[in-house]
C-alpha cells in the first residue's frame, strides 16, 4: 500500500511539472508570437527572435520529458495496482 502511494504521488508529481512545463511553452509561444508579429528588420529583432526560437524549442523539449516521465510513472502505477487484484 504504502508502495502504491509512493507511485501515485510520483505520477502526480510529473504531472504537475508536465503541466507547468505545458503553461510555460504557451507563454513562451505567445512571446515569439508577438515578437514575429514585428517586422524583423533590424539586428536586435533577429537575436530577439532567434533567442525566443531557441527558449521556446527548449522548453517544448522540457515539457514533452515531463510529460513521458508522468505517462511512464502512471503506467507503472497502474501495473502495480492491476497485479494486487
Amino acid at each position: 500500500m504504502v508502495s502504491t502511494e509512493r507511485w501515485k504521488r510520483a505520477a502526480q508529481s510529473a504531472a504537475k511539472r508536465a503541466k507547468q512545463a505545458a503553461m510555460a511553452a504557451g507563454r513562451e509561444a505567445e512571446r515569439l508570437y508577438q515578437a514575429a508579429r514585428q517586422r524583423v528588420d533590424t539586428a536586435a529583432r533577429r537575436r530577439r527572435v532567434r533567442r525566443a526560437l531557441q527558449k521556446t524549442g527548449r522548453v517544448l523539449k522540457a515539457a514533452g520529458k515531463a510529460a513521458l516521465v508522468a505517462g511512464v510513472a502512471a503506467g507503472l502505477a497502474a501495473a502495480r495496482n492491476g497485479d494486487k487484484r
